[in-house]
């Protein structure tokens, strides 16, 4: 199996002198994210992110279906990820890296198990039809932060998507087109995001580092990834609600650097809704023609 090529040993050791003296090699801060891009499609639900060099597309796509057996009064929603072999050179065609199978159920866990979609609402006959959202995730550039990056673009995706208007007579259910009837957007309860940290200690920085004996950056990119002893990544929604925390291996975190870990996201997270918030209602402005009152107001523009 092909490997990422790995940093040299001068790249490292500059890069550990770097951090011994609080500075990254960006010029970031060590808890300052990368410039955060964010565009949505001309259909709904078509979400494009790019954090620093890292790219996500993400497409949501609904429908009608059969709901599980066992969950008859819900619908379904689902996430896919994808890396293509462009993104890497350890990735490989129909293989599943650990870095795609990492990045699938840290969205798993955070948006889907945590609840961020209300599936009741998808229902339209128990037991009979549903709607079945599915969230497909594409990697198109790796430089780091994959999860970070995806999870902004599924909230965000989901936040744009407009399903179509439905009604329902007994066991018959009409689906309207866009023409008919206005689409209506998904129930989403709370939007949880992730904001991950890696950590940097005695194996990197030497006995002669940091007083604490440990560095934490906030979004890496694809080098500090691979240079990092250790990384924690926090599901947590606006409200400061922490829906998971992930800890994979590597260097050992006590409970006081887990605790900042966790109110540093809760203050980061705030800020990535803010400004997913604003690309939607700057989306929506650009997409509002005035409506069917505008069509039928009886003054048109003059020329007086």
């Amino acid at each position: 199996m092909p490997r990422e090529v790995e940093p040299s040993l001068n790249e490292k050791q500059f890069f550990a002198k770097a951090l011994q003296e609080n500075i990254r090699l960006d010029g970031r801060a060590l808890d300052q994210f990368r410039a955060l891009e964010l565009d949505f499609g001309d259909e709904y639900g078509v979400a494009d992110v790019k954090l620093g060099k890292t790219r996500v597309h993400t497409h949501i796509t609904a429908e009608v279906t059969t709901p599980f057996p066992d969950r008859p009064f819900d619908g379904i929603f689902t996430i896919t990820s994808e890396l293509s072999p462009m993104t890497s050179p350890s990735i490989e065609l129909n293989r599943p890296s650990e870095i795609e199978t990492l990045l699938s159920r840290l969205l798993e866990k955070t948006i889907r198990r945590s609840g961020a979609l209300d599936t009741e609402s998808l229902c339209l006959i128990a037991g009979s039809k549903c709607w079945s959202i599915r969230a497909d995730v594409h990697v198109l550039s790796h430089d780091g932060n994959l999860v970070d990056a995806s999870s902004i673009a599924v909230i965000a995706a989901l936040q744009h998507f407009r399903k179509p208007d439905t009604s329902t007579e007994g066991e018959q259910v009409t689906i309207y087109t866009v023409r008919e009837r206005e689409p209506v957007p998904l129930s989403l309860l709370h939007f949880p995001l992730c904001v991950t940290f890696s950590f940097y200690g005695e194996g990197l920085l030497g006995k002669g580092g940091e007083e604490e004996g440990e560095v934490v950056l906030v979004d890496a990119n694809l080098m500090e990834e691979q240079l990092r002893e250790g990384s924690v990544t926090v599901g947590i929604n606006r409200h400061g609600e922490v829906c998971q925390i992930a800890k994979l291996g590597g260097l050992p975190v006590d409970a006081v650097a887990l605790l900042n870990c966790v109110n540093v996201a809760g203050v980061k997270v705030k800020e990535l809704s803010k400004f997913i918030a604003g690309r939607l209602e700057a989306d929506a402005k650009k997409r509002d023609k005035g409506g069917l009152m505008a069509e039928l107001r009886a003054d048109n523009d003059r020329v007086s």
